[in-house]
C-alpha cells in the first residue's frame, strides 16, 4: 500500500499522572461529561494513555510519549491543540483560549522534534493570545494534506484572523463554515464533526448550519475521488468523527476510540475498512473530558533523521 502524506508514521502523546477536570474549558465544550476529581480518575487515565501507545506501536506506528506529571495542566494528554508539523520541516505553535492550556507548551517536545525530525522552522502563534486570536492547532482545523485545504468550523477557538495567516503561511486554503448541534450548541473543535483520510473522510454533514457550504464542503471533500461517510449527531456525540489516520508497518490504520467504532454502523465500518485497517483504542475516561482519540495524537509529519 501507498504511502500517504495524510497518514503520518509517528505520533506525539502525553501520559498524564494528575488527570483531572478542567472547568475552564467546560462552558464550550458539551462533549465533556467529567464530574468526579480524584485519584482513581488520574490512575484509569494514565493507564488508558499507556494502553493506547502500546496498541499503535504494535501496529508500526511510532510513539513518542511524554509524561505529564504537573497538577496544572488538566487537558495535556492533547497534545494536537498547541502544535502541529508539516511536510518539508515545518513546526506550528498555537494561540490556546484557556490560560490554562497555554501551560502545555513544552520546549523538550520541541527540542526532540528537532533532534529526531528535519525541523526548517518553528512559527509560534502564542502571542495572538493577549489579542484574543485563538487558533487551537488540529483541533480548530482539520487540514487535508493532499488538497492543501484546511477545514474550520468558526467558534471562539478558531479565530478568523489566526486562520488566514495560519493558511497563508503553511500554504492551505482556509474553508470555514458555522456547525453546530441540534439545541444550537456550537461545534467547539472541528475535528470532533470530521476526520479525513487519503481514500475516505467521515464528516456530519447535517451540523453544518448553512446548506450551501454544506455542499461546498462535501464537494472539496470529494474532489479527488474520497468516499464520503456521513455520521449522524448521535454517532458525532459518541466521537465517531475524532479519529486520525495513520500509517502503520502493514498499511494504513484509522485509530478511532472503542466508543467511536461503536456507534458505527456495518456500512460504514465496511466503506471505510476498503482503505484503511479500524484500529479501536479504549479511552473513556479520557473522553469525558471532552475529546478522543485524534484529540490524543500529535501526528508527525516530518522527515526522520538517520
Amino acid at each position: 500500500m501507498r504511502h500517504s502524506s495524510q497518514a503520518p508514521a509517528a505520533v506525539v502523546m502525553v501520559r498524564p499522572h494528575h488527570f483531572t477536570v478542567n472547568t475552564e474549558t467546560a462552558a464550550d465544550n458539551s462533549f465533556q461529561t467529567i464530574s468526579d476529581h480524584g485519584e482513581d480518575l488520574a490512575l484509569r487515565a494514565y493507564a488508558e494513555i499507556t494502553a493506547a501507545a502500546a496498541t499503535l506501536e504494535s501496529h508500526g506506528v511510532k510513539v513518542h510519549l511524554f509524561e505529564d506529571e504537573g497538577t496544572s495542566t488538566p487537558d495535556s494528554v492533547f497534545p494536537n491543540n498547541w502544535f502541529s508539523t508539516h511536510a518539508g520541516g515545518h513546526v506550528a505553535i498555537y494561540p490556546m483560549k484557556a490560560e490554562s492550556r497555554r501551560r502545555e507548551r513544552r520546549s523538550d517536545i520541541i527540542e526532540m522534534l528537532k533532534t529526531e525530525y528535519r525541523v526548517q522552522d518553528v512559527i509560534d502563534y502564542s502571542g495572538l493570545e493577549p489579542d484574543a486570536l485563538f487558533l487551537e492547532g488540529t483541533g480548530a482545523m482539520v487540514l487535508d494534506h493532499i488538497d492543501r485545504v484546511a477545514y474550520a468550523v468558526r467558534s471562539d477557538r478558531t479565530n478568523p484572523i489566526a486562520l488566514e495567516r495560519f493558511s497563508t503561511h503553511f500554504n492551505f486554503e482556509p474553508m470555514a463554515f458555522e456547525a453546530c448541534d441540534s439545541k444550537g450548541m456550537p461545534i467547539y473543535h472541528t475535528n470532533v464533526l470530521m476526520c479525513i483520510g487519503t481514500d475516505f473522510a467521515v464528516i456530519g454533514t447535517g451540523m453544518i448550519s448553512d446548506r450551501r457550504r454544506r455542499e461546498e464542503v462535501v464537494g472539496r471533500l470529494a474532489r479527488f475521488g474520497r468516499r464520503i461517510i456521513d455520521l449522524s449527531e448521535e454517532q458525532i456525540g459518541r466521537f465517531a468523527g475524532n479519529a486520525l489516520e495513520l500509517q502503520g508497518t502493514e498499511g494504513r490504520i484509522l485509530a478511532l476510540s472503542s466508543t467511536a467504532l461503536d456507534a458505527l454502523d456495518a456500512g460504514q465500518r465496511a466503506a471505510i475498512e476498503e482503505s484503511v485497517r479500524l484500529v479501536a483504542l479504549d479511552i473513556p475516561t479520557i473522553e469525558r473530558a471532552g475529546g478522543s482519540v485524534r484529540c490524543t495524537l500529535a501526528g508527525i509529519h516530518l522527515t526522520p533523521r538517520h
